[in-house]
């Protein structure tokens, strides 16, 4: 009596690629129960969870990592539009004998200027900025459209100074008290 691959092969049911390909698979799942490696359901569920947690944990770390390069080319973005706001608006050939003093990194600088824009930076018309150890001074426009992006940028920026008042009973209203007068 035949098989009934055979039969079903005579039959034209099936061919015979397919009749080796199912005595191979038979021939592997004989040899794993030899061997003692059983395919057991719940082992199968179990490996099918972790992968889904590897997934899920994979999922979280990239998502969490590309938030973080997200924000880091936000915050170099800003900084590139704070620099190229200071450099197209920053005031030029300001070089004079009067001397501003500031501080920048926790280190005290001087700056050169010209009698007018000294007491525009004493009266809060100008104001000083630095980036990247480098000093801009601009408008206290400027300034204050900066200060919106980051606050840091600014350095100096005085609040304007009213002109006081003078009484006409003061004897001394005709003489000016130097601003660089030191004791």
């Amino acid at each position: 009596m035949a098989s009934l691959q055979d039969q079903l092969l005579k039959a034209g049911l099936t061919t015979k690629q397919k009749t080796r390909q199912a005595n191979s698979d038979k021939r592997k799942k004989n040899k794993q129960k030899r061997s003692g490696v059983a395919v057991d359901a719940s082992m199968q569920e179990q490996v099918k969870t972790e992968l889904e947690l590897a997934k899920q944990e994979k999922l979280a770390r990239d998502t969490a990592l590309n938030n973080e390069k997200k924000a880091a080319l936000a915050n170099k973005e800003q900084q590139l539009r704070i620099i190229q706001i200071l450099q197209h608006h920053q005031i030029t050939n300001i070089n004079g004998e009067a001397e501003y003093n500031y501080t920048f990194n926790s280190k005290i600088k001087k700056l050169f200027v010209d009698e007018v824009t000294h007491k525009a930076l004493v009266n809060g018309r100008l104001a000083l900025c630095g980036i990247e150890e480098k000093t801009y001074l601009v408008t206290a426009e400027t300034a204050e459209k900066v200060a919106s992006l980051d606050e840091q940028v600014i350095l100096v920026q005085n609040t304007k100074v009213a002109e006081e008042a003078s009484d006409e009973d003061d004897p001394y209203a005709e003489f000016q008290i130097p601003d660089d007068l030191m004791w």
